[in-house]
This record gives C-alpha cells, sequence and structure tokens, in this order.
C-alpha cells in the first residue's frame, strides 16, 4: 500500500508542479522544472497522508505539498553548488549548475523558495486565513536558520574542524538540515484542519532522524547508480556522521529504535495511519 501511495502523491505533486511553472518560459524556468524532476516526493507524500487523516482532500493539500517539494528542490540546487558540496549529479542528472551555470542555479535556487510560499499561502490550498498563515509562518521557521540553513551551516563549519562533532551535535545539526522540513511536511495536514500536530510532530521528528541516519548508511555502503548521486562524500570531507560515531551496525541499531518511536507515535491515529507506517520501515531499508 504505501509503495502505491508514495508513487501516487509523486505524480499528483510533478503534475501539480508542471501546471504551476507552465507560464515560467526562460532558462530559469527549464531549470526549476530540471530541479523537480525525479526523487521520491516523500515530503509531499506526507503533507498528502496527514491532510488525509483530518479530513482534508488531495484537491486542497497538493497546494502545501507542491510548496514543500519547491523548498526541498531549491534547498538541493544551492547545496549542490561549488561553494557547497560541490555535486555534479543529483537524482541521476546533472545538477542545475552544471547543467546550466552557477548564476541560474542561484536564480533557480531562489525562485523555488520564492514559489514555495506562493503555493504554501494559496487560498486554494487552505481556505482558512488563519491556518494559512500558520503554514506560511512555519515553514518559514522550518526553512531558516532555526532550521534547514542553521543545520547546513552547522554542517559546513563542520568540515575540516579540529574536533569532530559529537553524537548530541550530530543529531542537533540533522533535525535542522534535514529534520525541519520533515517534521513541517507531517504537520501541514493537522495545521490545515486546526488540529492538534503534536502526534505526527513526533512521529516526523523520529522518521526525520532515522531519515538521515539511512543516507549516512547509503552514503558508506550504497551504489552511485542507484543513489543517482556521488557517495561517499562525509568520508572524503572528514566529516564525523552516525555511522563513523556508532559503527555500521550500530547506526543501522539506532535507525531501527527511532522507526520503533515513529510508529508508536501515530497510535493516537489507529489502524488509519498504517501507510505512514509502513514509510518509516521503508526510510531505514531504501537503497537511493
Amino acid at each position: 500500500m504505501f509503495q502505491s501511495r508514495l508513487q501516487q502523491a509523486a505524480t499528483l505533486v510533478q503534475d501539480h508542479l508542471r501546471d504551476v511553472m507552465v507560464p515560467f518560459a526562460s532558462p530559469v524556468g527549464d531549470a526549476m522544472r530540471h530541479a523537480c524532476a525525479g526523487g521520491k516526493h516523500m515530503r509531499a507524500f506526507l503533507v498528502l497522508e496527514g491532510a488525509a487523516l483530518h479530513g482534508i482532500s488531495p484537491d486542497h493539500a497538493i497546494w502545501p505539498a507542491g510548496g514543500i517539494e519547491a523548498m526541498h528542490a531549491y534547498s538541493l540546487v544551492h547545496d549542490d553548488l561549488p561553494c557547497m558540496d560541490d555535486d555534479d549529479l543529483r537524482r541521476g542528472q546533472p545538477t542545475v549548475h552544471r547543467k546550466w551555470d552557477e548564476a541560474t542555479a542561484v536564480l533557480t535556487g531562489d525562485a523555488l523558495q520564492a514559489l514555495a510560499f506562493e503555493l504554501v499561502a494559496d487560498p486554494r490550498g487552505c481556505p482558512d486565513a488563519q491556518a494559512r498563515v500558520e503554514l506560511v509562518t512555519t515553514l518559514a521557521r522550518a526553512a531558516g536558520v532555526r532550521g534547514m540553513v542553521g543545520g547546513q551551516a552547522m554542517d559546513i563549519a563542520a568540515e575540516g574542524a579540529a574536533t569532530p562533532l559529537t553524537l548530541n551535535q550530530i543529531t542537533t545539526l540533522q533535525a535542522g538540515k534535514t529534520g525541519a522540513l520533515i517534521e513541517w511536511s507531517a504537520c501541514a495536514g493537522p495545521r490545515m484542519a486546526g488540529a492538534d500536530p503534536a502526534p505526527l510532530w513526533h512521529y516526523a521528528q523520529a522518521l526525520g532522524l532515522a531519515f538521515q541516519i539511512a543516507d549516512d548508511i547509503i552514503d558508506v555502503t550504497g551504489d552511485e547508480a542507484r543513489a543517482g548521486k556521488r557517495l561517499n562524500k562525509d568520508a572524503e570531507a572528514g566529516k564525523a556522521t552516525f555511522v563513523s560515531l556508532l559503527g555500521l551496525e550500530g547506526a543501522r541499531a539506532r535507525a531501527a529504535t527511532l522507526t520503533d518511536q515513529a510508529c508508536a507515535a501515530l497510535d493516537f491515529y489507529g489502524a488509519q495511519a498504517e501507510t505512514l507506517r509502513q514509510a518509516a520501515r521503508f526510510v531505514i531499508s531504501r537503497d537511493s
């Protein structure tokens, strides 16, 4: 059930973003479409599933779902730049700055970030104005210095540092860099419905950390063709990771524990949340 729902979410959000970006007839528009193509669309899936648990239809939820995927795509475009991670490959395709140039990549990321807020704020998504304000405000926090950008800044500062980060420091770093947008995605549905987001926040907090541990494992053991990106980057940069600190088996055990915690957080929803439980199990079993 999970795989079909994940694929359905990916198709819905790709179609939605394609339709939204039809008027963008420029090199930047082309690069935006390129940046949004492919991927698992896990964040959009979380928006749509969380919304469904609270009686929000896909016709409404697709707007914040598209918004979070635009935000995620922006972060990847900028992360891939030579001044950041300097990557040539993303989702099996050339990165934006390689297919176009660095200036186009910077502008593409800027445009995708702006589009993300435009989609989340669109009343065709959430008709309630106060709920839309909360969605926009919480997304700004999750994407900014208190979330994704802050985590990325910590990650860059750690490269070449005399003292490697501790496990607690890496956990804090990844809670921002990876976890913040995942948490926002899971909580969008209850926020649209005016419901308590706490159960899905606890779910997503554990899920986001498990997701990052799985990424660290893939970076060490994965296949570049399947991952669609360059691997072994952390070891080359001399960065501490969950794998370097816990060992491969220790990291796997920690991810499994987090998956159990994520599933337990869904007890509030009973059997209705089974697809989200399957998503948590998928996160630590994936190879890309």
